[in-house]
């Protein structure tokens, strides 16, 4: 059942959403937290405490595009929030501790570890761009998209409206300032992407808690996305590699 608010949120807020075709021998794919600590039941402070479906078709999805960049021996790179536990990142609790089974990939995307056109990046913040900086001033995500000439980059992960924003924003920022040519579109795929869900009452019943209304949140997330210039797919193909293209 769709929630009246939910309804009247996208009626005052509607998102469009397209078919969106990716040039597969220049496009990248980006895994956003898709971490034990995130999605699987049980596995953490913000792990959700009940299956979610939301969280489960977003794993599921992520794993039937993984599979298909591995196949295709396209790039892809995983961000994994890895926190030290005397450096906390509020207002959440603790939660994706290095070193724990937390911050590991979930069991369906374990497998991308060995993958050999798969960058795998530990970061301390909730953006994975900024959490791609190392101490020299390099940065990974930047040298992977041009490395790898990424022309476009298909983002899925958790949480739409937190660690996807943020990401995808950055990431707008520094194209839209050459930062990261020949970068040109970042799409983000609704149904590759989740967050979790608190509702009000919860939220009111437990101290430092705020509401998430996870719908809510995730279209809220997705509208933000957009508005910075992202393209929101609800469903993603992909066209012949070149070299393979009528002439």
């Amino acid at each position: 059942m769709v929630s009246p608010t939910i309804e009247v949120l996208k009626s005052e807020i509607p998102l469009e959403q397209e078919l969106v075709v990716l040039p597969q021998d220049v496009t990248g794919l980006v895994l956003v937290d898709i971490s034990n600590g995130f999605c699987t039941v049980g596995a953490g402070n913000l792990a959700p405490r009940e299956p979610n479906s939301q969280i489960s078709e977003m794993i599921k999805e992520s794993e039937r595009l993984a599979r298909l960049f591995c196949e295709k021996k396209r790039p892809i790179i995983g961000f994994l929030d890895s926190h030290h536990p005397d450096k906390p990142e509020e207002p959440y609790p603790p939660h994706c501790i290095a070193g724990t089974d937390e911050a590991n990939l979930v069991p369906a995307l374990r497998w991308l570890e060995n993958e050999p056109n798969v960058t795998i990046r530990r970061k301390d913040c909730f953006d994975g761009y900024l959490g791609s900086t190392e101490d020299d001033g390099s940065n990974v995500f930047v040298d992977w998209v041009k490395k790898n000439q990424i022309k476009a980059i298909l983002v899925v992960g958790i949480c739409t409206d937190i660690c996807v924003l943020d990401f995808v924003c950055s990431t707008l920022s520094a194209r839209n300032l050459g930062f990261l040519t020949p970068l040109k579109d970042v799409v983000v795929y609704s149904r590759g992407c989740a967050t979790f869900d608190v509702p009000l009452q919860v939220a009111k019943n437990t101290k430092g808690a705020l509401a998430h209304p996870q719908e809510f949140m995730h279209h809220v997330g997705l509208y933000m996305a957009k508005q910075r210039g992202a393209k929101i797919a609800s469903e993603v193909s992909f066209d012949a590699p070149k070299k393979l293209r009528a002439s």
